[in-house]
């Protein structure tokens, strides 16, 4: 019998991997968000901006005392390359 292979996305409030556990975006993620934004990287941006602020404002409405605003930029998009590869 096959195990469903489970898409690396977001488990939200917590914003941790639902495949891995780890926190999202985890490293297969990326690569994922990296290929489908090939040659897009302001548009890759865009979108994980939108989620960070997603994921703050999950992160206030449940008093989580963990990640500051700075903590979700660079989870969410300090990995992002400023040029497309």
């Amino acid at each position: 019998m096959r195990t469903p292979v489970r898409d690396h996305v977001p488990s939200r409030p917590t914003w941790r991997c639902r495949a891995c556990g780890i926190a999202w975006p985890c490293s297969p993620a990326k690569l994922l968000l990296l290929a489908r934004y090939r040659g897009d990287m302001p548009g890759l941006m865009v979108h994980l901006v939108t989620l960070r602020e997603e994921a703050a404002a999950d992160r206030f409405a449940q008093h989580y005392p963990g990640a500051q605003p700075a903590d979700l930029h660079r989870r969410f998009t300090d990995w992002v390359p400023i040029r497309s590869p």
